[in-house]
């Protein structure tokens, strides 16, 4: 008896987002780059498309860490203390196709910096580097509202994506967003209600869905990856399903969670039974990365350049057709 491979049919189609601006487009980018638009569930290749693979951002930070383990911090040795050269590295030396900024170093229980501060080290990663930019606030609130209307201000006319619009904190950066020409990350914790909300809210201030990039916040393998991928997985299958307000494709932030981890960043002197850091940590992030990818992340958000080449290499595979 012959066998005939069961195919989904989907009535609807994952948002496409661009991102990034050429001097064609008013900015300074070498390329621009998609996100979205698949019209399946991840890599079944033999039920619809996914005309736009992947994309792997590296993340720097404003300010140099000081809690990184040596396997996190031996790739980045003299420039993590300057995120123009950190932001350089990572693109000519470990191949992001990406940036994402985090003004980290802005939150007032760190070095508390300001407005100019932001829009100085944004203007000095967008001149050392010619990708598309992940702007990121210092994640509390008021302060980000401080600081990301002069830091999206800085990229004017750049199209990064700025982050992040919750639902009690979104007013100020959507406002900016508009204002600047760029699109916006709407984060909810794993709830696809609240997140849906929260793209409604944006989207009544006036800001087209074809500008949103939607961030459920999650943790690393091992911590709560089930629940976090069951939700992403439902709302790629609300998309594919028509639910308007779930159609925007997706990101997730790989390193900063995976790293959290004891099983990532503990030493060998600690938990010898654990195996060699050198090769647990970036397998850690490469591993949740992998799990987000497959519930239907478009961006993935890393950190260590192992883990970003085993998931270049993964991706290599998944996107055969």
């Amino acid at each position: 008896m012959p066998f005939e491979m069961p195919v989904e049919k989907w009535s609807s189609t994952v948002n496409r987002v661009s991102l990034g601006a050429t001097s064609a487009e008013g900015g300074t980018r070498d390329k621009t780059i998609d996100i979205g638009g698949s019209t399946s569930l991840p890599f079944l290749h033999f039920e619809g498309e996914t005309p736009n693979r992947p994309v792997i951002a590296m993340e720097v930070l404003d300010t140099e860490p000081t809690d990184w383990t040596e396997t996190l911090s031996a790739p980045f040795a003299g420039v993590l203390g300057d995120p123009a050269a950190w932001a350089k590295k990572c693109v000519e030396e470990f191949g992001a196709e990406m940036i994402c900024l985090r003004l980290w170093g802005a939150h007032p229980d760190r070095k508390n910096t300001g407005p100019d501060e932001a829009a100085k080290v944004v203007k000095s990663v967008l001149e050392a580097v010619k990708v598309p930019l992940i702007i990121w606030g210092c994640g509390q609130a008021d302060k980000d509202n401080e600081i990301m209307p002069r830091a999206s201000e800085a990229a004017a006319g750049e199209n990064c994506l700025l982050g992040t619009a919750s639902q009690d904190n979104y007013k100020t950066i959507t406002a900016a967003c508009l204002a600047d020409g760029h699109k916006l990350i709407t984060e909810a914790p794993i709830d696809i209600n609240i997140q849906k909300q929260v793209n409604i809210l944006v989207t009544e201030m006036g800001l087209d869905v074809s500008r949103i990039v939607m961030y459920q916040s999650t943790g690393g393998l091992g911590y709560g990856m089930e629940y976090a991928y069951s939700i992403m997985e439902r709302t790629r299958l609300a998309a594919l399903g028509g639910d308007k307000m779930l159609s925007m494709p997706m990101l997730a932030v790989v390193g900063a969670e995976a790293w959290k981890a004891k099983e990532a960043k503990v030493s060998e002197a600690e938990a010898p039974q654990f195996g060699s850091s050198a090769e647990r940590g970036p397998l850690w992030e490469a591993t949740t990365a992998n799990c987000f990818l497959n519930g239907g992340t478009d961006l993935v958000i890393m950190w260590h350049p192992k883990a970003v080449d085993l998931i270049r290499r993964t991706l290599d595979g998944l996107m055969k057709k």
